[in-house]
């Protein structure tokens, strides 16, 4: 019998301890790619930036506004290719627990997103209708909404009923775009802004622009902030990627906190490990005896248990792994509103077997040192 038949049989010998032990790995596992794939949803918007897209906002914050004339200043710096603005809107549709994206853009922001996908007839209907909208295809299925439909979208910011009618449905290039956006004409609010806001009026909530080369994104940054300085808006121009990272840095608590998690997990499943590994060579002590007194040399006995605890370790990650994917889809559905794209990524597959296998070797290290380095008369006399 070689060493791995009798690793694979020394797994079996405690079938009910090895059954729970391997369960007790495969949940671990699970929860630890679980927490990891929240933590990557939370920076999607991260992942679909692009290094040709910048964005110009207010010093202050990203709520503060800043004045619509900035755009003819900004579009004429060489190297920028087109511009458009937008505004967070802050609405949701007939109850508060129906949250959504919404933004108030003007016609030319959507064209600066080619991975979001519109017909020519639906941006030519938006760019038309002042209260046309144009909402991605999973916000539409979640509310059951079809073009042409009028939707009232209650504001939080920008106070009020507003009605909208849908001119289209977008959907994404790839996986990484968010399909639950909602998109209204920016002339719109700023229509309603004269009544209910007027100190905002020909105010916007940022520009955002593209540029020919992403090298030159430093030198057009310098130049636009260097325009406004000591103005009354003074602004922060920077990267697509940096503007998301600075959303994310408002949720930075609850990211660090979900990274302390998942490492708790990974030792959670080192202990769980380890006790059986532990146990199962106490009891075999002896038996290790009698294979050295046989002739095992010390490499051959680190083998056998090596391979006993990958085997369990392996065990748990097959079990485990597969899970995943549809609790993530249950629980992605549960939070779509906070968290729109959610998907368990090939990396993060890869991350839960890496530890599962390095949880494997750590766990043997420790029996495989007793059992080597007790003596044959000392392991003997535990017999009985």
């Amino acid at each position: 019998m070689n060493l791995a038949k009798l690793a694979i049989r020394n797994v079996t010998r405690h079938k009910l301890r090895s059954a729970l032990t391997i369960l007790g790995l495969a949940i671990a596992i699970m929860s630890f790619i679980l927490i990891r794939t929240v933590i990557s949803a939370w920076y999607f918007g991260v992942e679909m930036a692009s290094d040709n897209r910048m964005v110009t906002r207010n010093s202050i914050s990203i709520i503060t506004p800043i004045p619509l004339s900035y755009k003819e200043k900004i579009a004429k710096i060489k190297g920028i290719k087109n511009i458009g603005y937008g505004n967070w809107f802050g609405g949701y549709y007939k109850d508060e627990k129906n949250f959504m994206s919404n933004f108030a853009i003007d016609t030319n922001y959507l064209k600066l997103y080619p991975e979001i996908l519109i017909t020519p007839e639906e941006r030519r209907n938006f760019e038309i209708h002042r209260n046309g909208c144009i909402v991605g295809k999973k916000l539409a299925a979640r509310f059951g909404w079809k073009k042409g439909d009028t939707v009232r979208i209650t504001g939080n910011i920008f106070a009020g009923e507003w009605d909208f009618v849908i001119e289209g449905l977008y959907k994404a290039s790839k996986k990484s775009v968010d399909e639950t956006m909602f998109f209204f004409r920016w002339d719109y609010l700023n229509e309603r802004k004269k009544i209910i806001m007027p100190s905002e009026v020909d105010h916007v909530g940022w520009f955002l622009f593209w540029i020919e080369n992403p090298d030159d994104a430093a030198k057009i940054s310098n130049e636009i902030d260097a325009m406004f300085k000591n103005s009354s808006s003074e602004t922060i121009t920077e990267t697509e990627k940096a503007f998301q990272l600075g959303f994310l840095s408002m949720v930075e608590a609850i990211v660090k906190a979900l990274r302390i998690v998942s490492a708790i997990i990974i030792v959670i499943i080192l202990v769980i490990l380890l006790n059986t590994m532990a146990m199962a060579a106490r009891e075999r002590i002896p038996e290790y005896a009698t294979l050295k007194a046989m002739g095992f040399g010390g490499r051959k006995l680190f083998s056998l248990i090596l391979g006993e605890s990958l085997t369990i370790a392996a065990g748990g990650a097959a079990i485990g792994i597969p899970l995943t994917f549809p609790l993530v889809k249950i629980f992605g559905k549960a939070i779509e509103t906070y968290l729109p794209v959610i998907s368990v990524s090939n990396d993060t597959i890869w991350m839960g077997l890496l530890i599962a296998f390095a949880v494997g070797i750590l766990a043997s290290l420790f029996p495989a040192w007793r059992a080597i380095n007790t003596p044959i008369a000392t392991s003997l006399r535990k017999i009985g």
